[in-house]
């Protein structure tokens, strides 16, 4: 079985003590494949140490995250994901969107920063990688803008209604399941088997969000594993299923 952690900060600090043997882990168990997206430009020389320890497992993503969108720094931050679009390869423009947690005063700037970002994905024919905490309309309503043959991506970490599932995946989104799906008031878990295996991927978004019965820990990406225990459960389907359908969903989106 090979499966695929399409969202993973295996940069972070959190494993400055035993990231290869995190990565190393999370090979024996078949997680073969890591998708890596960006935070934003003091990241990036992490980003490719990392891919240069693995660069046969690690793949990159450019952008600037939402809660990074800044009124002194986005312009320039922005200039950067430009820069390094037209440098070299990357497998996705992410992760962008907007979030509404943490500061509300910066919305308008988010969804520039947002608009923008796709505008470029579109150009470089790269799909998109969404971050939405608290703001389901406003990325609603950038994608309403955008959307068109040329949109595609993942809703990284979705949590939201079965409506909303299906209004993403309405803009060419696969439904990026992680951790959530293990808790007992994931809610997701009540209506995932409604939504096609086709349109999901799965991910861990470690450090963060670790599935049971690590909730509370870090989260790395061995623990897809547990994840798609739950997503087959949840299907009734084998785990063999879930591993294939959703790599060859993630291949879809990233073209490797």
């Amino acid at each position: 079985m090979i499966f695929t952690d399409t969202h993973t900060h295996l940069y972070s600090d959190a494993f400055a003590d035993d990231r290869k043997e995190t990565i190393n882990r999370a090979i024996s168990k078949g997680i073969t494949r890591f998708f890596i997206p960006a935070i934003d430009s003091e990241y990036a020389q992490a980003m490719f140490d990392l891919e240069a320890m693995f660069p046969s497992n690690i793949f990159l993503m450019m952008g600037l995250h939402p809660t990074n969108v800044q009124p002194e720094t986005y312009k320039a931050e922005l200039d950067f994901v430009e820069k390094e679009l037209q440098r070299r390869k990357y497998y996705a423009v992410g992760e962008i969107g907007v979030d509404l947690y943490w500061d509300k005063t910066t919305l308008g700037i988010q969804q520039e920063a947002f608009q923008q970002q796709i505008q470029w994905a579109k150009e470089y024919n790269l799909p998109i990688n969404i971050h939405c905490r608290d703001a389901f309309n406003e990325v609603f309503e950038v994608l309403e803008l955008e959307k068109d043959t040329n949109l595609k991506g993942v809703f990284h970490c979705f949590t939201g209604t079965e409506e909303q599932a299906l209004q993403a995946i309405s803009y060419n989104l696969k439904l990026g399941i992680g951790g959530v799906a293990t808790f007992k008031n994931g809610k997701i878990d009540q209506f995932l088997n409604k939504i096609a295996l086709e349109h999901i991927v799965l991910e861990t978004d470690s450090p963060y969000l670790a599935p049971v019965p690590y909730r509370g820990k870090r989260n790395e990406s061995a623990y897809i594993v547990n994840i798609a225990e739950r997503v087959s459960e949840i299907y009734a389907l084998p785990i063999e299923t879930i591993a294939q359908q959703t790599t060859a969903n993630s291949v879809a989106v990233f073209g490797i």
